[in-house]
């Protein structure tokens, strides 16, 4: 039997939650948190919304895990996200002690990996899948702002 549950499955649900944040307003970037092929949290970013710069997708995303699983360790869980985690999403998610991220574009100015950030130790990280996917909304999105 075929695992139909592949990163690039809940890669495109993180996707579908960037184009909503970019229907918004919002910079495009969506996440979810799966545990056991489950979806547990599904977000994007909300700082224009909420008028609050700590409204990263994936802070929204931590947070509604951790409710889901009634408790703050998101161990088991893995992260899709459009784009590179910044510093503070990547320290929330240290701190969260998640045992996978996946991203889709890389950030290469503001992305955990430029700002030297540090994952978990026990944390795996999947770069770069649909990262044209992601890297073409984003730039859709800024083009979009700049007319």
């Amino acid at each position: 039997m075929i695992n139909i549950f592949t990163d690039e499955y809940f890669m495109k649900k993180a996707l579908q939650e960037a184009e909503m944040a970019f229907a918004k307003g919002e910079i495009p970037v969506g996440a979810i948190i799966v545990v056991a092929d489950k979806v547990i949290a599904r977000t994007h970013n909300l700082t224009e919304l909420l008028n609050d710069v700590t409204a990263h997708a994936e802070m929204q995303a931590i947070t509604a895990a951790a409710n889901f699983l009634g408790g703050k360790y998101l161990k088991d869980c893995t992260l899709y996200v459009t784009l590179e985690p910044c510093q503070m999403c990547a320290g929330a998610l240290y701190w969260s002690q998640i045992s996978k991220i996946v991203f889709g574009a890389s950030d290469l100015h503001r992305g955990y990996e430029k700002m030297g950030t540090q994952l978990h130790p026990k944390t795996t990280v999947v770069r770069g899948v649909l990262a044209e996917e992601a890297a073409d909304l984003m730039k859709r999105f800024f083009a979009e702002k700049r007319k």
